[in-house]
């Protein structure tokens, strides 16, 4: 299956954002995701100071001053890679609130998002197995304590992530592609679906 570059960046599908709280697996299935169709990846993690990573690392949940500077830094690095190879790029993001998604959204047109979400006994369970990563266990509560679902008005998906990586990344890749195949220079309706296992 190919995906053709999309013709404008405001086209809905340009930017792809893979949300949800540490453990979720955002890495891994946009990292999947972008490798099947040779997309760009966008790693929000390696946009961090080192000061935000420092305060991550002693489980100290980051402040909105803190945040705001660094979604700004993702969203330059995925407008660069979107303005060097005109195709779709795919972000792994934990934009967990709707004000932190609507600042990448205002500088990403057509943004697509994607929230992994799942039970915290999985994630915390998924978390306590995860090494050589500076986000770990202590953060899961703060996460999910300030986490806001998608709203009707938000272009996304919401992937259950009970279900094996493989299923989440065929479903996820099953819908960039009805997406960008549906771009017709239309508005898309907004109401988040459930993709369940």
């Amino acid at each position: 299956m190919d995906i053709s570059p999309a013709e404008s960046p405001g086209q809905p599908g340009a930017f792809i954002l893979v949300m949800g709280v540490c453990g979720a697996g955002k890495s891994h299935v946009g990292r999947r995701l972008a490798a099947r169709f040779g997309l760009r990846f966008v790693e929000a993690d390696d946009y961090h100071s080192a000061r935000n990573r420092a305060a991550m690392s002693a489980g100290q949940p980051l402040t909105d001053a803190e945040r705001l500077p660094w979604l700004d830094a993702v969203a330059a690095a995925a407008i660069a890679a979107r303005h060097e190879t005109g195709r779709p790029v795919v972000i792994a993001c934990s934009a967990l609130r709707r004000v932190y998604r609507d600042r990448l959204r205002g500088q990403l047109a057509g943004m697509h998002v994607f929230h992994l979400a799942g039970s915290r006994a999985l994630i915390a369970e998924r978390l306590v197995s995860r090494r050589d990563h500076f986000v770990g266990p202590a953060l899961l509560d703060s996460q999910l304590a300030i986490l806001e679902p998608l709203e009707p008005d938000e272009e996304g998906d919401v992937f259950d992530i009970a279900a094996s990586s493989d299923v989440i990344v065929d479903r996820a890749l099953e819908r960039l592609a009805a997406l960008l195949a549906a771009a017709d220079g239309l508005p898309g309706q907004g109401r988040p679906s459930a993709v369940r296992p």
